[in-house]
Parts: C-alpha cells; structure tokens; sequence
C-alpha cells in the first residue's frame, strides 16, 4: 500500500547510512525499495551531449497546491528524488503555480544543484515579449539556470524557439526540445524533428498508448534526440492505475524484478527502443519509491515486453 506518513530523511542520515540503501532502511514498509536499491540506477545518454541522466523522474502537473499538508508531501519527494538516484523534475507554465512551488521548495532545500530542472513555455496569451515569457520560469523557479526548456504543444513554436536558442547560447538554458500529449500533433512533431536541431522532445506513451512508438521513437533514434515520456501511467487524462487495483501482478514481472505494476509498466516503458526517461506525476513518497524503483535493476527484452502486451491486452482496461 502507498503511505503518506513518511518523515523526511536528512542529507547527514544519508551520508551515514549510504545514500540509496541508507534511504531505503529509513523507509517505512519499503521491503520492495530496499531489494530495488541493491542495483544501481540506470542511466541513459542524452545524445547531443554526452551526458548520462536516471531514467526515471517526476512530473509536477499536481504541484499546484497551497495547503500546508499537500506542499510537505511535495516537498519531501523534492528532498529525497536525489538521494534515491533520481534528478529530473518536470513542470510547465501552464501547471498552475507548480513552477513557483518547486522555486520554493528547492530553495528552502538547497539542493538546486542536484536536479535536472525542465519547464515549457505557455500554452496561451501573449508572448510578443518572448524574453519576458521565457523569464517567467526563471523567476518562479528562482533559478539562473535551467537544464530542459522545451515548446510545449506547438504554442507559438516559431516565436518562442528561436528565443530558447539565444538563451541555450548564452549558457542559461542546457537544452531544448518541444513537446505533446496529443497525437493528433504527431505529424507537426514529426515535421519539426525532421527540419530542427533539437536536444529533446516529451512524447506521451504508455501500455495502452502505444502509437508514439511507430515514428516518433524511431526517428528521435535517427535524429540523436532525447526522449521523456510523459504520462507513461495514463496521467491526467485518466489515470489507468486504480483500474488496476486488485487485479494479481503476473507472475513474470518476477523475471525483472517488478513488485508492482507501477514497476513492470515503467520497466515496459524504458524497455522501449529511443525512450530516455520516463516523468510519472509524483506528489507522495510513496509514488517516489514505488517509481524509482523501476530504474533499477532489469529491464524486459523483446520477447518479455511482448508477454507484457498480451496480458494487458486480457485485462479489458
């Protein structure tokens, strides 16, 4: 069962304790977690750099949140992602105030330099000013720096990145990329991969959304562009996790080391050829560990993610 109840671990008990499995021993009920922190975190290469990033995160659409309850929660999965192997925390503009909760809670924190922050430009309104528009984040980030800034869903793409590229220029954003959820935006995804040098996009996919896998992960490969997958468990529009609610783990999910189905889906996602990361929404501890600990250990081969395809296919989700 996922807890709420967790208290927050000092970066001084990590040390102590070993980082990972210091975590892991701190956590309560975490028997899957402490097998998982037995293996390292798997790390994959962002191709127009070199450099390695864990391959899984957090996507931040619910930290829009004001109540004092809800920002603790938060706030502890942004103090332990990094301990537990993780860096990357996604969020947007358009996430409501999820960009200035994560301002704040990383500066109370401290831990800037220990996360891979990535945001997208707006999804509607002016952006005549597109210095202004692309300083938005910044400030509410509370940040001289962002790793990942991409378009999101094609909003004023032709205004808005030409802008990201003077600022990946000038050493204050690391990489950029454009982003969907929609397949109806497929084809201008495509277009724009084909015809723009990107570092990145974000691509919904997930076992019952599989249809970015036919083009759009393919041609990241040829292309040399880094692949988040957001909404890899259903996400916003219709979660598919509580349909999943007493329904028996397969018994196969035991050839990777899955002890849940959050696990062996996350595993079938970052199984999948041109995947990089995948950005489950994570508000709670729980979710944290329960995600972190599908980028570790094994992943499936082809043959197993095409057993993973058939018994879903059975379950009439």
């Amino acid at each position: 069962m996922r807890r709420t109840d967790l208290e927050s671990i000092s970066r001084r008990q990590v040390i102590a304790s070993g980082i990972a499995a210091g975590v892991a021993a701190a956590l309560p009920g975490s028997a899957a977690w402490a097998a998982a922190a037995n293996a390292k975190p798997i790390l994959r290469t962002i191709p127009s750099s070199g450099e390695k990033i864990p391959v899984v995160g957090i996507g931040t659409n619910a930290f829009d949140v004001t109540a004092p309850e809800d920002i603790a929660t938060r706030k502890q999965v942004l103090q332990n992602l990094p301990l537990l192997g993780g860096s990357i925390v996604d969020t947007a503009q358009a996430y409501g105030k999820s960009e200035e909760v994560i301002g704040q809670l990383v500066a109370e924190l401290g831990n800037r330099d220990k996360l891979f922050l990535s945001t997208k430009t707006p999804l509607g309104g002016d952006v005549s000013n597109t210095q202004a528009v692309i300083d938005t984040s910044f400030k509410r980030l509370r940040t001289d720096r962002i790793d990942l800034y991409e378009i999101h869903n094609f909003f004023a793409t032709d205004t808005l990145l030409p802008v990201l590229r003077e600022y990946q220029q000038a050493k204050k954003v690391r990489y950029i990329g454009a982003t969907t959820s929609f397949e109806n935006q497929y084809a201008p995804l495509l277009e724009l991969m084909r015809k723009q040098k990107l570092d990145f996009i974000a691509v919904n996919y997930a076992i019952d959304a599989r249809n970015s896998a036919k083009e759009i992960l393919p041609l990241a490969i040829d292309k040399g562009i880094a692949v988040l997958i957001n909404m890899p468990l259903g996400g916003r529009r219709g979660s598919f996790m509580p349909k999943l609610a007493g329904k028996p783990l397969p018994a196969f999910a035991a050839e990777i080391g899955a002890t849940t189905w959050a696990q062996l889906l996350l595993k079938y996602n970052l199984s999948t050829p041109g995947v990089t990361a995948v950005i489950p929404g994570t508000t709670i501890m729980d979710y944290l560990t329960d995600n972190l600990a599908a980028g570790r250990g094994d992943l499936p081969d082809a043959a197993l993610r095409k057993r993973i395809e058939a018994h879903w296919d059975t379950l009439g989700i």
